[in-house]
């Protein structure tokens, strides 16, 4: 598989550097970020504007067919815009949900009506969308969603908890993952529907996180109503709109955990002794970092294979479980590698070091939620043995027993 630039390809690279240069600062660091000491509502100021400037440049969704709000690109462009952007100071990860998961979801299944009010808004900096599936019950295992969605004469009244929603609070819409029929099995009766976070009966509470971070939260619905046109999809179809959505979060994920954390650690093995020699010559570390490219390149094919897949205008498939369980554990391991390097000082914070040692600490700290969030290691390496290799799937005595029947 070749991964040169087409000629087409090296054309519009030129165009978006050239475009970077006139619009965004260059990092000095490979580890800089943009806004450091900005508090979060000046954050989320410029990184609407910066979403603005995107679309009007037309690269806020470069696939997307421009009836759409896109650039009616492909795939390989949209890879090749990320990794000039990446050389950049500019706003990151406040749009990733609305871009990676919940607007591909509308994009895909939503009526004309939705596509025409939500797709343009989001795509321009004004919305930010975030995904309300997980509840406390119902994590790994989402089919035992309790959220519970009655029909009205009017549409439809809402009552549950979701949590560990992104961004939540700061969301004006949301994709909500709710029990529509619970005398339908668990995975048959449940629908998907279209948010609005200011709706009256929407509670909004922030989980503070071991990290410092507070972007996770915790989201009740009281007597929420909804009107009939914020079904998305079928009714009780919600589980087949809510994997599509799955696989495009794991495809999304991909260019996170490809982030060539391996170039790091052959800076600091370089910059560090063990056993009075320089860290970069012990075998183990050397072993380390080459797990760690492995696990890096391994991603990038796979996400290649998604890329595929969204330019013949299908899903990613469940191979995409792959760049989700095989990411995760390389931050994991790769961010314990530089931790391990700094010796007795890796206890202390990345800041007290220098900022060469933020990134590989930052994803050492993240890890753990990452091998959970979006579906654990165990449903990832089920999701690889069924759907991938074609496994005979596990015993499952729940499949077939309408919902209200199970046990609680």
């Amino acid at each position: 598989m070749d991964f040169k630039d087409s000629p087409e390809e090296a054309q519009f690279r030129e165009q978006v550097r050239a475009w970077l240069q006139t619009h965004a600062q260059p990092k000095e660091r490979r580890d800089q970020r943009f806004g450091e000491g900005l508090d979060e509502g000046a954050y989320l100021s410029a990184a609407r504007a910066w979403q603005a400037k995107k679309a009007a440049a037309g690269y806020a969704a470069i696939p997307w067919p421009k009836a759409m709000g896109g650039l009616g690109g492909t795939p390989a462009m949209q890879v090749v815009y990320d990794q000039e952007e990446s050389n950049y100071l500019v706003p990151a990860h406040v749009f990733e949900v609305s871009l990676g998961t919940a607007l591909p979801t509308v994009a895909m299944w939503g009526s004309d009506e939705q596509k025409q009010r939500y797709l343009a808004p989001a795509l321009s900096g004004q919305d930010i969308w975030c995904q309300l599936f997980s509840e406390p019950a119902a994590g790994s295992d989402i089919g035992n969603v309790r959220t519970r969605a009655e029909r009205t004469a009017s549409g439809w009244l809402v009552n549950g908890q979701k949590v560990w929603t992104s961004g939540a609070h700061n969301a004006a819409y949301g994709i909500l993952l709710a029990r529509s029929d619970w005398d339908q099995p668990k995975t048959k009766g449940l629908s998907m529907f279209v948010v609005d976070m200011k709706s009256p009966g929407i509670d909004v509470r922030p989980i503070h996180q071991a990290s410092g971070d507070k972007h996770f939260n915790e989201v009740f619905f009281t007597n929420v109503q909804l009107p009939a046109e914020a079904l998305l999809g079928p009714e009780n179809q919600g589980w087949k709109v809510m994997m599509s959505t799955l696989m495009q979060e794991r495809f999304s994920l991909g260019e996170h955990f490809s982030g060539g954390l391996y170039r790091d650690l052959i800076v600091l093995a370089q910059q560090v002794t063990c056993n009075n020699r320089p860290a970069i010559e012990s075998e183990r570390v050397r072993d380390g970092i080459v797990d760690n490219y492995l696990a890096d390149f391994g991603i990038e094919l796979i996400v290649r294979r998604g890329m595929s897949a969204i330019s013949k205008g299908e899903s990613p498939g469940p191979e995409m479980a792959l760049v989700k369980l095989v990411g995760a554990r390389a931050m994991q391991t790769g961010g314990t590698l530089a931790r391990e390097l700094a010796g007795a000082q890796g206890l202390l914070s990345a800041d007290d070091l220098g900022s060469q040692w933020h990134l590989p600490f930052l994803l050492w700290i993240s890890a753990p939620g990452a091998r959970i969030a979006g579906g654990t290691d165990e449903i990832q390496r089920n999701t690889i043995a069924e759907r991938v290799l074609g496994l005979p799937g596990e015993i499952r005595t729940d499949r077939d027993v309408p919902f209200k029947d199970l046990e609680r």
